[in-house]
């Protein structure tokens, strides 16, 4: 039920006149931890999110069938090369998508960030999202800092420098 809800966003995020909503974060309010999980990426490498404590992280849900998610993952490779070595972490997990998928669609969107595969559905599962994609800025201490619905220019100054901020 959960994966139709979130077909259904998708749909509507996509033809809505401004699915971008403007290039700003929600705030969450204090204490809402973010769940842990492990996943592999397309390399195989294990990433459990309670490794990353410490440092800002921005955590993308998308698939490949998704056009908003296509839409922003230019922005946040472009947005990566900025901050890989500013100690940011950034992971994308895919929802429900193989590897072979995955591969065959980076030849046209191309990303040197981590791409996680949640093939079960089990981590969106335990996450508050509602369509394709969210973001979500975990902060140093595992809590939930911003979160964002459907597309951004990850890019952008004022998004990176909310993130930053967190440092």
């Amino acid at each position: 039920m959960k994966y139709f809800t979130l077909i259904c966003s998708v749909l509507l995020l996509g033809l809505s006149v401004n699915a971008r909503g403007g290039e700003s974060l929600t705030s969450i309010g204090p204490g809402v931890v973010a769940p842990d999980f492990v996943l592999s990426d397309t390399n195989g490498k294990q990433h459990r999110l309670s490794d990353y404590r410490g440092k800002p992280v921005i955590i993308n849900f998308w698939t490949t069938w998704c056009p908003p998610c296509r839409e922003e993952l230019p922005s946040m490779n472009r947005a990566w090369h900025q901050l890989e070595q500013e100690g940011i972490a950034m992971l994308a997990i895919n929802m429900g998508e193989d590897e072979d998928t995955i591969f065959v669609f980076s030849a046209d969107y191309p990303t040197d960030f981590p791409i996680l595969m949640d093939l079960s559905g089990e981590v969106i599962e335990q996450w508050p999202v509602k369509g394709l994609p969210t973001t979500y800025i975990v902060a140093p201490d595992g809590s939930l800092a911003y979160r964002a619905i459907g597309s951004r220019e990850w890019d952008d100054k004022s998004l990176l420098d909310k993130v930053r901020a967190l440092k």
